[in-house]
């Protein structure tokens, strides 16, 4: 895919995406009131939403990341799952929210929140940008939904193809 930029088409907008992010920060403030939540973002693609969604939050909170692996440079999922990236912060006992870019087969989703239940979190709760569950092949239960989208590859808004597209401020489709 070399000449991506004539094949995007733009799915989600960048207003539409600030007032998912706006609902969702009400949701986390609401549901976390009173408590000391530990954001744990994905690497690299939950970098852009997270950095949108903390700046809402009304909250004492930490963050930490994760990163995994199971793309490469392809647009299938290996099916693969690795962590490249351990957390820093303990959390046994902490209320952990993971933030995600999107939850597609979930396979990478589902082996982060079970990597993450062996280290024995007082609760473990999943906010994700996008779902695609129309490619779920592992159940994930979504706590914080943004959008659901369709069965397409999806790139901007921190999201990317091959490291390329994260920049972009909208939600593109690339189309065939």
């Amino acid at each position: 895919m070399t000449n991506c930029q004539s094949q995007l088409k733009v799915l989600i907008r960048r207003d539409e995406i600030k007032k998912a992010v706006a609902r969702l920060a009400r949701e986390i403030n609401r549901d976390y009131q009173g408590k000391r939540p530990l954001l744990v973002g994905v690497l690299k693609g939950s970098f852009v939403f997270m950095a949108d969604l903390v700046r809402q939050l009304d909250l004492p909170l930490e963050l930490d990341f994760v990163k995994l692996s199971s793309y490469g440079s392809a647009q299938e999922s290996s099916g693969q799952v690795k962590v490249v990236q351990e957390l820093e912060t303990p959390i046994e006992g902490r209320d952990v929210l993971v933030i995600e870019d999107i939850v597609d087969t979930g396979l990478t989703t589902s082996f982060l929140l079970d990597y993450l239940r062996q280290k024995k979190p007082a609760s473990l709760k999943l906010c994700a940008l996008t779902d695609k569950s129309s490619r779920r092949k592992v159940a994930v239960a979504i706590d914080y939904l943004g959008f659901t989208v369709p069965n397409k590859f999806i790139v901007g808004y921190g999201i990317d193809y091959d490291e390329k597209f994260r920049n972009l401020p909208d939600i593109y489709a690339i189309e065939d």
